[in-house]
């Protein structure tokens, strides 16, 4: 059985570099694999600073980083089929539009049906980072948040499924290019978890939230899908990336055993699909605790690290990390 020994300063060092990372805050990193532009938009949720930028071009196989503070929280997305003027830099975008008719989306957040990617940096008391993919406001192109350097669960999360090609054509927006979120589509109260339905035990998935939860079960499905959609890490970075044409790079011994297929039914779609349905088999998953020996250790020193941790002092780490 592998062991983990380390002298008590080096492990201290280990520890507090770990926390320190945390109260930085996270680096984002958007990476594009698709094979056409995307034009990523930033909004940062009120009482937190924005990014560097709030809108801006990624071509295909570019990447771009951001340094978000603890505590930051906000979304990102992906918009397509953008055109903007060379001279003036105003226009717009098929799907993602943030209303802005520039490329920097200044603060407008994503006009539905729109793929999003949400983040909670955590800070002080609650170092702990919450993430998720969220289809509530619809789905206009793949995407997976990937978790690195934290410690705890940090699993990846979003939907590589084109549901674009399996859309209903209730829901098919007139381009083909995004599918929207029954609220999006019917307004009905029973579809948006509004008025008599605004609470977990009144609101509940329907045949559409269902649908998009079988195709992408990660990832959020209608408003209070949390149970199997909201993730969470410390001291990580993100990689977002839009149109993942391959798992995760991690080593496929870090992947649970592939489960066996699900399917949406196309009876009721129309889109650009065959009728047969794409599957999803949920195998790219990076899965830290399922690689035997070496999970056990990791849990043993996952303990260790917490009963450390809560006893040091938030005043001692706000000196050790000056």
């Amino acid at each position: 059985m592998m062991r983990v020994s380390c002298s008590s300063s080096l492990c201290l060092s280990f520890i507090l570099l770990l926390i320190c990372k945390g109260i930085s805050g996270a680096t984002f990193t958007l990476k594009n694999r698709c094979d056409y532009t995307v034009w990523p938009g930033i909004l940062a949720n009120a009482g937190t600073p924005k990014l560097d930028s709030t809108g801006f071009q990624l071509t295909p196989g570019s990447s771009r980083s951001f340094q978000a503070q603890a505590g930051w929280s906000g979304r990102f997305w992906g918009r397509t089929g953008c055109t903007f003027d060379p001279n003036s830099g105003q226009g717009s975008c098929i799907t993602g539009d943030c209303g802005s008719n520039q490329v920097e989306c200044n603060g407008a957040g994503a006009t539905p049906p729109a793929t999003l990617a949400e983040f909670t940096i955590g800070s002080g008391t609650q170092p702990q980072d919450f993430y998720d993919v969220s289809l509530v406001d619809g789905y206009n192109l793949p995407m997976i948040v990937e978790a690195s350097g934290g410690s705890g669960a940090c699993m990846a999360t979003g939907c590589i499924t084109d549901l674009n090609r399996q859309c209903p054509a209730q829901l098919r927006v007139e381009s083909g290019d995004a599918c929207k979120s029954a609220c999006e589509a019917f307004g009905r109260p029973e579809y948006c978890c509004s008025g008599a339905y605004g609470s977990p035990n009144t609101c509940k998935p329907s045949v559409y939230s269902e649908m998009f939860k079988s195709a992408c079960p990660k990832s959020y499905s209608y408003a209070y899908d949390d149970a199997t959609s909201t993730f969470t890490c410390t001291g990580a970075d993100y990689t977002i990336t839009f149109c993942p044409s391959s798992p995760s790079q991690k080593s496929a011994k870090d992947s649970p055993p592939a489960a066996t297929g699900t399917s949406i039914g196309s009876g009721s779609g129309s889109g650009s699909g065959s009728g047969s349905g794409e599957v999803w088999n949920g195998s790219w998953f990076p899965n830290f605790y399922n690689t035997g020996d070496s999970s056990e250790t990791l849990s043993r020193f996952a303990l260790h690290f917490a009963l450390i941790v809560s006893t040091i002092s938030s005043l001692i780490l706000s000196f050790v990390c000056l």
